[in-house]
């Protein structure tokens, strides 16, 4: 899929499984500790389920502790886009696919060197593809 060739929204209920659908096309999120990534440590690339773009590498993923996959930064600094949240009574950055907008997460300034931050992202809205 590319941003010239978007796919509808009939196609993708039909296609992702109704929490992988909730959390890429309505902002949901899964429970802490129960996606498939956030032990995963396994080498490769994590991809959007929507529509296939490389987001992540496990060369920038840790253990946070907070029962979701996390990463210090981007596969690519075009990787992700990055909006103002302020559902639920607080203000955070929202990640999102730049290819395709899906919802994948937040990032929060409270990661490790070297780039302090800390991409906090649902597995159920990745694929991932290993070396």
């Amino acid at each position: 899929m590319s941003p010239s060739d978007p796919i509808s929204e009939t196609e993708l209920r039909q296609r992702l499984t109704p929490e992988q659908y909730h959390i890429a096309r309505e902002g949901g999120t899964e429970p802490a500790f129960t996606g498939a990534y956030h032990a995963h440590k396994a080498s490769g690339r994590y991809r959007c389920v929507v529509c296939g773009a490389e987001l992540f590498r496990s060369s920038e993923k840790f253990d946070s502790g907070t029962g979701w996959p996390s990463y210090t930064a981007p596969a690519s600094p075009d990787a992700v886009a990055e909006h103002r949240d302020s559902s639920h009574g607080m203000v955070r950055t929202e990640v999102r696919c730049a290819r395709c907008q899906s919802h994948l997460g937040h990032v929060f300034p409270d990661g490790p060197e070297p780039t302090g931050l800390r991409y906090c992202i649902n597995s159920a809205v990745l694929e991932f593809e290993p070396d």
